[in-house]
């Protein structure tokens, strides 16, 4: 499995083709403070409507949310939804001319009602379907055949949104996934819960989630075998190359013909709804298959993107940027922010290659204050990373005399590690960070304005093509004033401390 941060910061923008069933999602927002006069039903008092890509739709607006393009493939109606739908994929950067308009029938369209308790819970109240699922046209369904094979050749996934609308039927579909076979372009599939599955027969990878997969294969999914057993039922039915099982809040297993499963664990998360999740699964999927990543590395990466959508209320597309902040926070997280500065380096590589904006500053942030979190957080702001070189407790002694420092490095170092506006942390035991400043080549190198004129660095950062940035000083706060305190308060016989009471005294046990 390849590094999914640096595979996802090198992705191209693949072209993924997308046949399926389109649909308009429409949200009426109200407040429901009383029942109605009427009849025992709320009343929902409208304060706005909000149109979203829904269906095949919204797996469109998730593959171009996360930098690929998509040719759309699919029926419309001939109607005000329809023409909604088309502005919005449009707006989004989707290809819709292969989108057929059929006069009389619907474009599938779900309204859904939502509650709001004080304007921001979100509940749903009612959903109302318009649609109708029958059969399209073979006639219609031989154009999109055609239509889809024009493209093929500039495509590198073909994805098929299954939600059992009349679009993905068992006699023109297989001949759609045959033309994309002998095209050399893989053919992913989200079905329809659905008990037969021949009409996927050939594609290369199926996402069914574990209520469409127990359908499918009559298996009630309890343990690791019966989960083994209800994908390998899926790949004989489909005669696919394999199956991604999405088990909610349990992540996702992977099944590929004739070898064993894998297990790919969900991150812990803060469940909002599960709608839309399956169709980022499968954007994700086709995405970082068409920009060459291994079955493994694609499955990683749908799992992360899945994750993200539920803990967002409806189907909301999900950034590649999003992505890349998950990836690097969990990378963090795994390997922690106090680096060396072998690993600094491969990760400025990286960070470089991805064009991201480093920054740089130093310190010796000997007993943490509300200047050191102001001056950090102003030199975030001026770029992508920022990189804290911290004095080791050699280097201070050598400046500051052998009273200091106060804490050791690795707690300093720790302290920084947790603010959020620190990406890395590298710890240096030269009097000055010179060395290392020129290792890494920073972007930005931000001080203090009492450092003006005296700034480490500053010649061979602007050398490199770089800036220096001086940042404002808190008033009254430093190391060396809280340090004179304490010791004026010792002198002095310290704070005069409040008499102890027992727990009877204060009522307790």
């Amino acid at each position: 499995m390849l590094d999914l941060l640096t595979f996802m910061e090198s992705l191209g923008r693949p072209s993924i083709a997308l046949l399926g069933d389109f649909m308009l999602d429409r949200y009426v927002y109200g407040i429901c403070e009383r029942i109605s006069q009427e009849a025992p039903v709320p009343v929902l008092k409208i304060v706005r409507r909000e149109d979203r890509c829904g269906g095949a739709a919204s797996v469109a607006a998730d593959i171009l949310a996360l930098g690929a393009g998509v040719s759309c493939f699919g029926i419309v109606g001939a109607d005000a939804a329809g023409e909604d739908l088309l502005r919005l994929l449009g707006s989004q950067g989707g290809e819709t001319s292969s989108l057929v308009r059929l006069p009389g029938r619907p474009t599938t369209t779900k309204e859904r009602l939502v509650g709001l308790a004080q304007h921001r819970h979100q509940q749903q109240m009612m959903r109302v379907d318009d649609e109708i699922a029958d059969g399209v046209d073979r006639a219609i369904l031989a154009s999109l055949r055609s239509a889809i094979r024009g493209r093929l050749s500039g495509c590198k996934a073909l994805a098929i949104e299954d939600y059992d609308k009349g679009v993905i039927c068992p006699t023109m579909t297989p001949q759609i996934i045959a033309d994309a076979r002998a095209a050399g372009v893989p053919i992913l599939v989200d079905p329809a819960r659905i008990d037969d599955y021949s009409r996927y027969r050939g594609c290369t990878l199926l996402t069914p989630n574990r209520q469409e997969a127990q359908t499918a294969a009559g298996v009630e999914i309890v343990d690791e075998r019966s989960l083994e057993l209800c994908a390998e039922r899926i790949i004989d039915a489909a005669q696919s190359e394999g199956v991604l099982i999405t088990l909610d809040k349990e992540g996702s297993y992977l099944k590929r013909r004739g070898q064993a499963g894998q297990r790919f664990c969900a991150q812990a998360r803060r469940v909002y709804e599960i709608s839309g999740a399956g169709d980022v699964v499968l954007a994700m999927l086709c995405v970082a298959l068409a920009g060459g990543a291994d079955w493994d590395t694609a499955a990683a990466l749908g799992n992360v993107a899945g994750g993200l959508e539920v803990e967002r209320f409806g189907a909301v597309p999900i950034k590649r940027e999003e992505i890349l902040e998950r990836l690097a926070f969990e990378k963090r997280q795994q390997h922690g922010k106090v680096v060396s500065l072998s690993t600094l380096m491969s990760e400025v590589k990286r960070l470089r290659e991805a064009g991201k904006r480093i920054v740089w500053t130093n310190g010796c942030f000997d007993i943490m204050h509300a200047g050191h979190a102001q001056y950090l957080n102003f030199a975030r702001r001026q770029g992508d990373a920022l990189i804290v070189g911290v004095n080791s407790d050699a280097s201070i002694r050598a400046n500051k005399g052998e009273g200091r420092p106060i804490v050791g490095q690795e707690d300093r170092a720790e302290v920084l590690a947790a603010l959020e506006c620190v990406d890395y942390v590298v710890i240096f035991d030269d009097p000055t960070p010179l060395d290392m400043i020129r290792a890494i080549c920073p972007d930005v190198l931000v001080k203090g304005a009492d450092w003006k004129g005296a700034v480490v660095g500053q010649e061979e950062v602007e050398q490199a093509g770089g800036k220096v940035v001086l940042a404002d000083i808190l008033p009254n706060r430093s190391t060396t004033g809280i340090i004179n305190r304490i010791v004026d308060l010792h002198k002095s016989g310290g704070p005069k401390a409040r008499p102890h009471k027992s727990k009877k005294a204060e009522g307790g046990g």
